[in-house]
């Protein structure tokens, strides 16, 4: 989200645009003057709306912070499923606005239109929880519950964009610039404050918090939706003392119908006796204002640059979902806090309000002083240049990572591991040409293989013959496994002998940064261990294997277990990110009962805040792209155009996010090589961007202006300068 998002319609604030005639208006009885805060020129009413922006934000901001995680451990879905889903829905959260603004503008008002989408908004927030309660049908009742919600809450979202924060203006009076100046600031602030808190909280409701067994969505969705029921409560019970501007009509849509009137006109008259026109939008003449024409046309002009933007989006709006699934295959371990994988996107609201006073204040003025010109079209190409350079960053951490974590079984192959569980070493051999030279050193009692060994198939699956030898003992076994799977073999004690069995491990050799827990019970009866209060398994007896349990990462001294006639507990020590184990419960003589504990994936080695270099380019860039973007645009179009400048500026958004959806599904790339392309397109998009702003004449705002509209443009352009403080895109 960014500051031009919130004022699709700022302009009406200071001089309506009319194109057509109107009929005047009866004149209007003296308005009522709205109380004020503690006697200053600070209508009570805004009180109202920046509480309701703060909790909208909140709302908003902490769904989207835990959305990805929930489309991958939740639904199930796999990772590009997840991130093309994630980027649909921000998509329509940016489309949606500027049906918010026609709605607002053209029938319902802002006011009424802020109450009706609010409560449609806050509809989709129940659905989207409800959609997280595992007891509430399968996965496909959470699938449809869950695109229902969401697509109710970008319709929601999308729709009261453009009209909270030019309400809140429509509140002062004309003499009160001043202070109305000052209420925008708060505003933003608000926003921030908003997607700060909220984007670090709902993590750890998620993380910290067991529902039903495992992570809480339903808890992390619903104190969101909670905040959207308290923003329009708040923003309801103001109703009585807001100042509510009729619709005043939509600039927007005339913008296009002046356009597709030009066009279609001037492919009506493509007889050669009928004169051209100096320019392709004069053939609107006819219908259209000269004026309008005019400010159409310098539109148009700012437009063009416009086109290559999207791309820049498409690797900003990453954070929220493979940046944040990188995070998941990292370790959040800090030393003096454990940081979830998606807390991770608080680093750049954070990192926003550090650079905004640094590059204004420090950065830009030592640059001026060097005698360098750093135009605002060049500060936009630097910041394209800093996204580039954050996704060969983030594409460097992948390929670290990739290098930390256990390769996978291709066509024809199978990983196996040998567990020993007998009282002595045991040599085992493989019988086959291929693989008979695998398992050279004999394993010792309660010890494994230090690394899986790949044997080869001839099939799809295969019957292999071990060789298994046991003090003076000579034991031939046959286990079937097949192709691209992980397995542990077991040698177990069976009486004076021994014999093995075959276990299955995870189907990929990867937790997706989830802790894993599995048991091997070794007693003569059944083991119910208690991992947390909603979180048991049942392990059979005689060498029963459990299944692998999700755990939250931590430290587990004393974890609660019985069998039929006797309670005790098992110290399983640090569980940590990423890592699946695997803990055989055993009667020791000396000991008592305990739990031999052993890693099948070892822990994530790579630290999270590998991940702080490329947040802090790519913030840097945010900064000079989007606050330097928006105050360029305003200032080469007419006051007039200001609220199409908006309506386009988040169309750039939205379409960069459909540009991450169709590389997702479509590319097949490995995650470093899609982050190698996302940097280089950038890079050529930059190219061609700075080759387009050196042969861009930037018109001068006097050019733009009649004597009337020197003293409307003087107050938008504070408004303006107050905007570019709120960069949270």
């Amino acid at each position: 989200m960014n500051p031009f998002q919130k004022n699709e319609s700022k302009e009406t604030l200071f001089s309506p645009v009319s194109i057509e005639d109107v009929p005047p208006r009866p004149p209007s009885p003296p308005k009522k003057p709205s109380p004020k805060i503690c006697g200053s020129n600070y209508p009570l009413s805004i009180a109202f709306i920046v509480v309701n922006e703060f909790c909208e934000r909140f709302s908003y901001y902490g769904m989207k912070a835990v959305l990805i995680l929930y489309f991958l451990y939740f639904l199930h879905w796999n990772e590009d499923t997840s991130t093309s889903i994630y980027h649909a829905f921000s998509s329509l959260c940016y489309f949606t606005p500027i049906l918010g603004a026609a709605i607002a503008d053209s029938w319902l008002g802002k006011f009424k239109t802020i109450i009706y989408l609010s409560l449609v908004y806050v509809l989709g927030h129940v659905i989207k929880s409800l959609g997280a309660l595992p007891i509430l049908g399968g996965q496909v009742v959470h699938t449809v519950l869950s695109l229902v919600g969401l697509s109710l809450i970008a319709l929601g979202t999308g729709g009261i964009k453009p009209c909270v924060a030019a309400f809140g203006g429509d509140q002062f009076e004309e003499k009160h610039a001043e202070e109305r100046t000052r209420y925008f600031s708060v505003f933003y602030l608000s926003i921030n404050a908003g997607s700060l808190i909220s984007t670090f909280i709902t993590p750890m409701l998620r993380g910290d918090v067991q529902c039903f067994g495992e992570d809480c969505y339903a808890l992390a969705f619903g104190v969101p939706g909670l905040l959207m029921v308290i923003a329009l409560v708040v923003f309801a019970m103001g109703s009585k003392i807001y100042n509510k501007p009729p619709p005043e009509g939509n600039i927007v849509a005339q913008v296009f119908k002046c356009i597709w009137f030009a066009i279609s006109n001037r492919f009506k008259n493509r007889s050669g006796d009928i004169p051209k026109q100096q320019h392709w939008l004069d053939w609107a003449a006819e219908k259209y204002p000269k004026q309008l024409i005019m400010d159409v046309k310098a539109l148009t002009r700012v437009l063009f640059l416009y086109i290559p933007l999207p791309m820049f989006w498409a690797l900003l709006d990453q954070q929220g979902s493979r940046w944040t699934l990188q995070a998941i295959r990292m370790n959040g371990n800090l030393g003096f806090f454990v940081l979830q994988p998606d807390q991770m996107q608080v680093l750049n609201p954070l990192l926003v309000l550090i650079f905004i006073p640094l590059f204004d204040f420090v950065i830009y003025r030592l640059v001026s002083k060097c005698g360098i010109n750093f135009s605002s079209l060049r500060k936009m190409a630097v910041g394209m240049i800093l996204a580039c350079l954050a996704f060969a960053v983030a594409a460097a951490v992948e390929i670290k990572i990739n290098e930390m974590t256990p390769a996978q079984p291709g066509p024809q192959e199978v990983f196996l591991q040998v567990l020993n569980l007998a009282d002595d070493e045991v040599k085992v051999t493989v019988v086959g040409n291929e693989n008979d030279s695998l398992l050279i050193e004999s394993i010792k009692s309660f010890q494994k293989t230090p690394q899986y060994s790949k044997l080869h198939l001839k099939t799809k699956s295969q019957n292999f013959h071990f060789h298994l030898k046991y003090h003076n003992l000579s034991l031939y076994t046959e286990h079937s496994v097949q192709e691209k799977n992980w397995y542990s073999l077991v040698i177990r004690e069976d009486g004076n002998s021994i014999s093995s069995m075959m276990v299955k491990d995870t189907e990929s050799k990867t937790t997706n940064g989830m802790t894993t827990v599995r048991f091997v019970n070794t007693l003569h009866k059944g083991v119910n261990i208690s991992l947390s209060k909603d979180t048991s398994l049942n392990v059979g007896e005689d060498y029963g294997v459990s299944a692998y349990r999700t755990v939250q990462r931590g430290e587990y001294p004393a974890v609660h277990c019985r069998t039929e006639d006797k309670n005790f507990s098992l110290n399983l020590g640090l569980l940590d990110f990423g890592a699946a184990y695997l803990f055989v419960i055993t009667n020791n003589t000396n000991q008592g009962l305990q739990a031999w504990k052993t890693e099948d994936i070892p822990a994530n080695k790579m630290s999270i805040a590998w991940q702080l270099p490329q947040y802090a380019l790519v913030t840097a860039g945010e900064v000079m792209f989007s606050v330097t973007g928006l105050e360029f645009s305003y200032s080469q179009a007419p006051s007039s155009m200001k609220s199409v400048l908006q309506a386009a500026w988040l169309l750039t958004i939205a379409v960069g996010n459909i540009i991450v959806l169709v590389v997702a599904q479509f590319s097949g790339l490995v995650q470093w090589a899609e982050f190698i392309l996302f940097s280089c397109l950038l890079l050529v998009i930059c190219l061609i961007f700075s080759i387009m702003g050196y042969y861009y004449v930037p018109v001068k705002t006097e050019d733009m202006q009649g004597p009337g509209d020197k003293q409307i443009s003087h107050i938008q352009g504070n408004m303006i300068n107050l905007e570019t403080k709120k960069t949270k895109l």
